[in-house]
């Protein structure tokens, strides 16, 4: 198994940030495109154990996917997600995502990813692995976030 991790500081909101993680389809494609269908299968009042069909466009291909949230803490401050599925059974995969409140509107925002090749010929493949997809993840919601702040305060001007 393989992991990455990354840190960085968002200038906005933790709540603005949260609501690109755990909102709604529309919110989640502003910081990955590629996710294409997002439906409830099975949903716990507590967030664990709460899955979600979706559905992810690679080129012409759709893979789909039932994701499950292994752990969920939503307070004022700190909001927590972590999320498994297995890609194409070929890879089991979990995303962590961790948001911290700096201030009213700064955010630190942490994102943790692991990747365990489930066939023996993917761990030499993995062993090259870069963590170039998660640090572009990072500054992806950081732009999308910043520029959601900056656009929502020029509404309110």
């Amino acid at each position: 198994m393989k992991q990455w991790s990354k840190e960085i500081e968002i200038n906005a909101p933790i709540a603005l940030v949260w609501g690109l993680l755990d909102g709604s389809l529309e919110d989640m494609q502003k910081i990955m495109p590629q996710v294409v269908d997002h439906q409830p299968v099975k949903v716990t009042d507590e967030g664990v154990g709460t899955i979600y069909r979706q559905k992810y466009k690679e080129g012409k291909r759709v893979e789909e996917y039932d994701v499950e949230t292994l752990e969920f803490e939503n307070t004022p401050d700190k909001k927590k997600l972590k999320v498994g599925f297995t890609l194409a059974k070929m890879f089991e995969i979990t995303a962590l995502y961790e948001l911290t409140a700096i201030n009213e509107q700064k955010t630190l925002f942490r994102y943790t990813c692991s990747n365990k090749p489930l066939k023996a010929f993917l761990k030499l493949f993995l062993f090259f692995a870069s963590d170039k997809i998660v640090v572009q993840f990072c500054e992806r919601v950081k732009k999308v976030a910043e520029e959601e702040y900056e656009n929502s305060k020029m509404l309110v001007k």
